[in-house]
């Protein structure tokens, strides 16, 4: 039952991260007004509202003026429970599923608008620092200490990357926005869980960089999002990264 649940309830807030995702980046109120299409802004109805097999059933199109629909709105409404089921998988449902399940909702939400944009929005940094302490002080996450500590790891980590880019190379080599958010990330993980985070994130994007520019889909001097790298690290780092450091301890130590 409670899969059950997790699974339906991804689904209706994944609709919502959508909502949140497209009214952002113009500036919007994200209650008002009702759901409409973005394209032709003619208001939706129930049946154009329904998660995953709305966008299925009208082949990603309108049903009003018939132009395409952002593939973003299917693939939200479809990793936002497969994540959720990960962390229930790891957590179970606790207070601490409660409280990453708010964090990825987070990344998933600043990933698309730095992928359609490059806007990591001050609002969701805001809103990350505020629920990353109040779980700390209640001890759901990590001590108050360790949070604090992940927070300057995490920041840190990133601004020294940017501060060398600018020094080295005359050219900014880090947002501040995924300075923000690598800082947010340190206050729900501390300070090692947000280190390891910070090593997974720059193999990643250093590796998918390298494979966009072989495949000569970005060009040396454009602009590839690091949000969704930060994400992906951190849910592994979440799911795995416990296992992954005694795993080396143990082998290599």
């Amino acid at each position: 039952m409670y899969i059950a649940l997790i699974i339906l309830f991804s689904i209706l807030l994944a609709s919502f991260y959508n909502v949140c995702i497209h009214r952002i980046l113009i500036n919007e109120s994200i209650i008002y007004p009702s759901s409409y299409c973005p394209n032709c802004r003619h208001p939706l109805k129930i049946l154009d509202l329904i998660p995953i097999l709305s966008y299925v059933l009208l082949l990603g199109r309108c049903r009003y003026c018939k132009s395409k629909i952002s593939p973003r709105y299917l693939i939200v409404e479809l990793i936002t429970p497969i994540l959720a089921l990960l962390l229930y998988s790891k957590f179970g449902f606790t207070w601490q599923f409660i409280s990453y399940y708010t964090l990825v909702s987070l990344l998933i939400i600043t990933s698309f608008t730095d992928i359609e944009q490059q806007i990591i929005p001050n609002i969701l940094i805001f809103l990350g620092l505020i629920f990353g302490l109040l779980f700390s002080l209640t001890n759901i996450t990590i001590n108050f200490l360790d949070a604090i500590l992940g927070l300057i790891v995490g920041a840190g980590s990133l601004l020294i990357i940017a501060l060398i880019s600018l020094l080295i190379i005359r050219k900014e080599g880090m947002g501040g926005g995924d300075i923000k958010l690598l800082g947010v990330i340190g206050l729900f993980m501390g300070w090692k869980m947000t280190l390891l985070t910070f090593l997974f994130s720059i193999y990643l994007g250093g590796l998918f960089s390298i494979l966009l520019l072989l495949l000569r889909i970005k060009k040396r001097d454009d602009y590839i999002p690091f949000a969704p790298f930060i994400s992906l690290a951190t849910l592994v780092t979440l799911l795995w990264g416990k296992d992954m450091i005694s795993w080396y301890l143990i082998s290599f130590l």
